[in-house]
């Protein structure tokens, strides 16, 4: 692809019903503590790129569990 406006992939976060739990999870794999830990967020950076956690609300409803944000040129 030549003259892409997409500068990559830069942000994933998972949606997770046990924070502490997947943070645990998170460090241990990847050997790293979060950069930024909250209640409502838990942000790794791993390898240059942001992993987060957000607690899952349960409303009920089947929702996407994972959100992807890409790089663009604007």
């Amino acid at each position: 692809m030549t003259n892409s406006k997409f500068l990559g992939l830069r942000t994933t976060i998972y949606l997770v019903d046990d924070v502490a739990a997947a943070k645990r999870w998170y460090s241990q794999v990847f050997g790293v503590e979060p950069y930024f830990d909250e209640p409502f967020y838990i942000g790794f950076n791993i390898g240059g790129y942001e992993l987060g956690l957000q607690p899952q609300q349960n409303t009920g409803v089947k929702v996407p569990t994972v959100l992807s944000y890409w790089g663009v040129e604007d």
